[in-house]
């Protein structure tokens, strides 16, 4: 960012989250009216910063611990050699400083220390509220009464502060310089070895392989250092990767704002919503990392076009072909579309899904390593109990514990197909979320850290308006791209009554 803006200086992360947490109250905390509902969302969202930190830190201090040289105790005794001839031993003064210089600085296994503990920490942390969030979108669809609870801010200004954010971490994204340890994922991705292949793809857990090809992108540059031995092949896969970061970022943002003005018949809570997201110190962490916000894009736009079943599957099946953890979404979705639109819906979404599958046949050398790939694009493989990474490396670290949580997950998951009985555009929103929410607490890699795949839904549900009337039959029409017309819909409605 110096590069474009005379001497500017990158905040840190820690001193942004007190900065965006105090923004984040005054421009959507509701002072007239303290015990609302609207601000203890403000404070539950803000609340997840603290273990977002503790996990970010100490990851931070244990690649550091990975990268120090060992420190040797023997080393201050020698005295070093010239060409076989003794060299003079240093001042007392010079020895004294290198000593004081050397103690100040931690040791490798004292970094690994500190880093595990705050991570340990963090991921309770993040556990432990990604729970109360779960249950509160859960609940969203008891909630009749919304009031209308802007934003304390005009819409010009909210405006101008959305797209400075935007500018801002979209530029923080043009400068990231990937380390070693970003690019792993595609130095890993282009070995022809089957068995390498499939070690890669367990390693990162289910989804789609070419996502393994964009290297994260990093937004603050605290422990590593860039690499500098890059080939022309992944210089142009970092172009590539930056490019895809922004342009998924802008479709996010879009998805939000138009879901505000189409649904909510109120743009300023769409911006609102979309500002709210990206003062957030999660976006400014994860802004470069195309697992995060991708799939996030993808679920909006289905929500967007949930008037057009087609065209909502087709965004649903990118999703899932993607991710995999949106695959169980489908009993909520189907659930919804069951009176009308169930057929278009399902369609869009095999279709997408059959073409995600064909195209791995260009990153596959052989029958078998397309095989891995479709494997992992689908999860069929039975969960692995070793090379956990987040909660799950530092608690119960077995299937034994883990499995009865992915039992219950997929129990509430099918439990949607039946509750609410009567589904609208706001159940379809909350409970989105809410099952993002839940998967993480399966997920054996970095689980509760993915916040993006709900925090965009969760936020169009907070400032959402009452959607009781969204049901399928009254909003999609009975052809592939018509609409209900007033006629119609009132036939339906009496026939109900009746």
């Amino acid at each position: 960012m110096r590069e474009i803006l005379f001497q500017y200086e990158s905040v840190n992360p820690t001193t942004w989250a007190y900065l965006s947490s105090l923004l984040v109250i005054g421009l959507f905390f509701k002072f007239n009216r303290v015990w609302s509902v609207r601000n203890l969302d403000v404070l539950l969202i803000i609340s997840l910063a603290p273990g977002l930190l503790m996990v970010y830190f100490g990851q931070q201090s244990i690649d550091r611990a990975s990268t120090a040289p060992p420190i040797m105790a023997e080393a201050a005794l020698l005295t070093p050699t010239l060409e076989g001839e003794a060299q003079p031993p240093p001042a007392p003064d010079a020895a004294a400083s290198a000593e004081e210089d050397e103690d100040s600085k931690p040791s490798r296994q004292e970094l690994l220390q500190i880093g595990r503990t705050l991570e340990k920490a963090g991921y309770v942390w993040l556990f432990c509220v990604s729970g109360l969030i779960c249950l509160r979108l859960f609940l969203d669809p008891t909630m009749v009464r919304r009031p209308m609870l802007e934003p304390n801010l005009q819409i010009g200004g909210m405006v101008f502060i959305t797209c400075a954010l935007f500018v801002f971490l979209m530029t923080n994204i043009v400068v990231g310089r990937p380390s070693d340890a970003d690019l792993r994922g595609v130095r890993e991705a282009s070995t022809s070895n089957p068995k390498e292949i499939e070690e890669s793809l367990r390693h990162y857990g289910p989804g789609y392989r070419m996502l393994l090809l964009v290297p994260r992108i990093p937004t603050y540059q605290l422990a590593q250092t860039e690499s500098t031995d890059l080939e022309t092949s992944e210089q142009i896969t970092i172009i590539l990767g930056k490019a895809m970061a922004i342009l998924a970022n802008l479709a996010l943002l879009a998805g939000m704002i138009l879901v505000g003005y189409r649904h909510f018949d109120n743009i300023k809570m769409g911006i609102g919503a979309a500002m709210f997201y990206f003062l957030l110190p999660y976006t400014a962490v994860n802004t470069g990392r195309i697992d995060h916000v991708l799939p996030a894009a993808m679920l909006v736009w289905a929500i967007f076009f949930y008037r057009t079943p087609l065209v909502s599957g087709i965004f649903m099946g990118f999703a899932i072909g993607t991710l995999y953890y949106p695959l169980f979404l489908l009993p909520l979705w189907f659930s919804y579309y069951w009176e009308r639109g169930r057929g278009r819906f399902l369609i869009g979404v095999v279709s997408t899904l059959a073409l995600l599958a064909l195209s791995l046949v260009f990153t596959s050398s052989d029958f078998e390593t397309y095989m891995h790939q479709f494997r992992a694009m689908f999860g069929l493989w039975l969960p692995r109990d070793e090379g956990y990474t987040g909660f799950w490396n530092y608690y119960f670290n077995s299937n034994a514990y883990r499995i009865p949580v992915l039992a219950a997950f997929a129990v509430i998951s099918i439990a949607f197909a039946i509750w609410p009985a009567q589904k609208n555009l706001g159940t379809l929103m909350s409970c989105t979320a809410g099952l993002m929410v839940a998967a993480q607490f399966w997920h054996a890699n970095d689980g509760t850290t993915y916040i993006a795949w709900y925090m965009p839904l969760m936020l169009l549900t907070i400032f959402r308006p009452n959607l009781e009337d969204r049901v399928a039959l009254r909003v999609i029409g009975e052809g592939w791209l018509r609409r209900p017309s007033p006629k119609a819909t009132a036939e339906e409605e009496e026939k109900q009554a009746a």
